[in-house]
């Protein structure tokens, strides 16, 4: 079967993909609006509405996926540095910075997003791997001091560095994809950033679920109640199970893409986790609470999942398979 799915054309291993994928994502939406329909016990509720974002999420990135294989990596990787930017920008509105960090923020917003973007697309992986990690992080905190405002510098500093890391540098490994080089794997790089994708939200899918279903212990209730160990292995264990059932359109043997599904899955629900603990810091309970306020619109809640799994994702393929 394996064989027989590889031996395709990239045009039939689309096709097929497009069948599979939206027929999925269809019967799913259909079964969520129909549970909408009946009445759900308080409890139940944050995890049935942390489901549907990830559902919905599922779509985006889906979408995503066709736009880039019709597109091109080019076009891509600036639809990703539009929505990394939209992304950093709902994560400063949510965390407190002053005027002396302005010359941090239009750095990060202005020369850094842009510089690593351009990287990924020019293939200058090893800049790439660093420039934020490295050189941004020493040169942010330099820019903010010249802002003549020492109060609680250290947390303003660091907020900006995170969000940049997050936001711009984690991101920016999903277009990178795109242009990783296999043997006998030309033109496909689209293909790993749907597996990407899939593997994520099914692993955030499958906790949630897990969650409603199972009595488990909060790992860090004051977080998240939806958040335990035993889910979040079964949302891992489900990521690597959608990851081995699509082995077929990467590079990967199916034990290696099961393997990678689970790693990617896990760091996904583990970044759900760490935005989680943003919003509380921040006083959101949920996106739209202060929407009107802050113009945030829940973007980053959808893609941080992505910005957590897609360089580790990235760092580990491209270490394993030495493209």
């Amino acid at each position: 079967m394996g064989s027989w799915l590889r031996s395709l054309t990239i045009s039939q291993q689309i096709g097929l993909l497009f069948i599979i994928v939206f027929g999925v994502l269809s019967l799913a939406t259909v079964s969520a609006f129909a549970k909408s329909l009946r009445a759900m016990p308080e409890d139940k509720q944050e995890s049935y509405d942390a489901m549907r974002r990830d559902l919905r999420a599922l779509w985006v990135g889906t979408v995503l996926f066709w736009i880039a294989w019709a597109t091109g990596a080019f076009v891509s990787t600036l639809l990703f540095a539009v929505v990394s930017f939209l992304a950093l920008r709902e994560f400063i509105t949510l965390t407190h910075t002053r005027r002396g960090d302005h010359r941090a923020l239009l750095a990060a917003f202005f020369f850094v997003l842009p510089v690593q973007y351009f990287l990924a697309g020019g293939q200058y992986f090893d800049l790439f791997s660093v420039f934020i990690p490295v050189y941004a992080f020493a040169a942010l905190p330099v820019l903010a001091v010249f802002g003549n405002d020492p109060t609680r510098f250290l947390e303003r500093a660091a907020k900006i560095q995170w969000g940049t890391m997050v936001c711009v540098y984690g991101m920016s490994h999903a277009p990178a994809l795109l242009l990783l080089e296999f043997p006998n794997y030309e033109d496909r790089g689209a293909f790993l950033v749907l597996y990407l994708v899939v593997v994520v939200v099914s692993a955030q899918i499958a906790q949630q679920f897990a969650t409603q279903r199972l009595r488990a212990r909060p790992a860090a209730r004051q977080i998240s109640r939806s958040f335990s160990w035993r889910a979040w292995l079964l949302g891992s264990l489900a990521g690597g199970l959608a990851g081995g059932l699509l082995f077929w359109i990467t590079p990967f043997k199916a034990p290696q893409a099961i393997f990678i599904g689970f790693v990617a899955g896990g760091c996904g629900t583990m970044g759900a986790l760490v935005m989680q603990a943003l919003k509380r810091d921040a006083g959101v309970r949920h996106w739209g609470s202060r929407a009107s306020v802050t113009g945030a619109v829940g973007l980053l809640d959808r893609v941080a999942p992505l910005c957590f799994a897609a360089p580790v994702f990235f760092h580990s393929v491209h270490w394993y398979f030495g493209t």
